[in-house]
């Protein structure tokens, strides 16, 4: 399975970390250099970031960050104006701008920076075997990313509010495959500014 592409979703405001949240500072650089980064490790075609509050300085970053490794002509950058909907509106402005050809996406979070390169492949493999879906666990805990199959994908196009993928990978229940990772980066997320160790 060639046609893997991967959405990392950047538009939220970050209310409970107080704001800015994927432009704090992270690992030398800012939260969201390592999502991306992360993100660009994966065996995909291309990497779509959507943008929404703070859209300018988001989309300036992840240019940067693409530039910096040599992975320009891999990134895409796509703003959800309706970001404030939630998560379902940054999903279909992604969605939307795939390739046509498109046989799986990832989809994966700007404020999760540590999910280990390892994690990716077994997902597509999975997938390319006939799992409509399948997602990173941990411990037996679900996390991310989740790897959507062709068939799916329409359904990323009718998201609304803030469930995101869940609603989506919720449906298929014992169909979803969950493959477990080698460790918690699967499940880290920064929420609040505690989350950074500042």
């Amino acid at each position: 399975m060639t046609e893997v592409e991967a959405i990392l979703l950047a538009a939220g405001t970050g209310s409970r970390f107080g704001g800015g949240k994927l432009l704090a500072p992270y690992g030398g650089g800012r939260l969201i250099e390592a999502a991306l980064t992360t993100a660009l490790a994966a065996p995909v075609r291309s990497v779509t970031v959507v943008t929404g509050a703070d859209s300018e300085r988001v989309a300036a970053i992840v240019r940067a960050c693409a530039e910096r490794l040599g992975a320009t002509e891999r990134l895409k950058v796509v703003e959800a104006k309706a970001y404030a909907e939630g998560m379902g509106a940054s999903l279909r402005t992604a969605a939307a701008a795939l390739p046509a050809d498109t046989q799986a996406v990832f989809v994966l979070l700007g404020d999760m920076p540590r999910i280990p390169a390892s994690t990716f492949q077994p997902l597509i493999d999975a997938v390319a075997a006939g799992a409509p879906a399948a997602a990173a666990s941990f411990l037996g805990r679900r996390g991310h990313p989740a790897l959507i199959g062709q068939d799916l994908i329409p359904k990323l196009l009718t998201l609304t509010g803030d469930a995101g993928a869940r609603a989506v990978l919720k449906e298929l229940g014992d169909r979803l495959v969950q493959l477990e990772a080698e460790d918690d980066g699967v499940l880290f997320d920064v929420d609040v500014r505690g989350d950074l160790g500042v």
